[in-house]
Formats: structure tokens, sequence, C-alpha cells
């Protein structure tokens, strides 16, 4: 049985002044802080070690860019296009992505903690060698994405498309993908204990093992 948890929300003012995203290209420590950012449109943008805090994004196009090692804590982005950016190496806690484009989004080796990804399309994203801790996924499309290798602490696919999905080197245990709709993963055997899976999926998943299922 897989383990209850809540996702910890963005903890975020409700009075927040307008702002603009080229604020940060003027600091020499970029920072982003107590701010509504809305209608924005930028893309092939490279910042290092951006920190962005208590910031509701609405609207707003940041594709092609690169925010390595980024740094985000209550932060909210809704009806966003983030398609091809880079947030490898990132610190991402209490972040909520909702009606976002992600398609093609590199998370490798990122640190996720209570972040939740509810009706965003995330096709191609990589997330290899990440660590996830309180995370769900819910009604999201994620095919063909990468969990290479990564540690899951208190994670749930809800009603997702997870098609084509890599969870080789990835413990399941725990992690329940029961409503998820997908024909073919990729995981390593011995990594499937302790998953949680639809009775149709486990003759999936027993046909992959050798067995021959009577229907």
């Amino acid at each position: 049985m897989t383990t209850k948890f809540k996702i910890e929300r963005p903890l975020i003012p409700n009075d927040l002044p307008q702002g603009t995203f080229e604020d940060v290209f003027y600091d020499e420590e970029p920072y982003l802080s107590h701010q509504l950012i809305t209608n924005t449109s930028r893309e092939n943008d490279s910042i290092d070690r951006l920190i962005v805090s208590k910031v509701l994004f609405q609207k707003v196009s940041l594709i092609h860019s690169n925010f390595n090692k980024i740094d985000m804590t209550d932060v909210i982005f809704e009806n966003c296009d983030l398609s091809n950016s880079t947030f490898n190496e990132g610190i991402i806690h209490r972040v909520t992505f909702k009606n976002c484009k992600l398609l093609g989004v590199d998370f490798s080796e990122a640190h996720l903690g209570n972040v939740s990804f509810e009706g965003c399309i995330m096709n191609l994203c990589n997330f290899g060698l990440a660590r996830f801790k309180q995370i769900c996924f819910d009604q999201s499309s994620l095919r063909s994405t990468s969990f290479y290798d990564c540690q899951f602490k208190k994670v749930k696919f809800e009603h997702c498309n997870i098609d084509e999905v890599d969870f080789s080197d990835t413990p399941l245990n725990n992690v329940d993908i029961s409503t998820c709709k997908f024909e073919r993963l990729n995981v390593t055997i011995k990594n499937l204990s302790g998953c949680v899976i639809s009775t149709e999926q486990a003759i999936g998943f027993a046909e992959l093992l050798g067995l021959k299922v009577k229907r």
C-alpha cells in the first residue's frame, strides 16, 4: 500500500505587486522576490544561479532558456510555457506548475521537494539523476520523459500519460502508477518491487517477464 502524503503548497502573499522579469538582468546576484509577473514573453535567456522566492508567474513564456542551478522557493507557474529550458542542478521547493507547457525541459540532477505538476504537458523532459521528495504529477502528459537513476521519496502519478517513460535504475517502491496510461515503459525489473499497479497493468508486466497470461 502506498503512503498517503500531502504536498506543501507555495506560501505566497495575495497582494503581490506587478513586476517584470527583466529586473533580474540588472542585479549582480540575480534575485526575484515578491512579484506578480504576467503576459511576458522571452526566449534564449541565460541566467546562472537565479534565486526566485514568492513569485507568481501567469501566462509567461520563457522558452529555450538556461536557468542552471536555479533556486526556487514558494513559486507558482500558471499557464506558462517553459519548453526546452534548462533547470538542471536546481533546488525547487514548494513550487506548483499548473496548466504549463514543459516540453523537453531539463531538470537533470535537480532537487525537488513539495512540487506539483498539474495538467501539464511535459513530454520528453529529462529528470535524470534528480532527487524527489513529496512530488505529485497530476493529469499530466509525460510521454518519453526520463527518470533515469532518480531517488523517489513520496512520489505519486495520478491519471497521467506515462507511455515510453524511462524509469531505468530508479526504485519504484511505494510509487502508485495504477491510474496512469501507458503501452510501454523502460524499467529495471528488480526496481518494480513495491510499485502499485492496476490489475490490467499487472498482465502487461507479467508478459514483460515472459509469462503467458490466459485472457
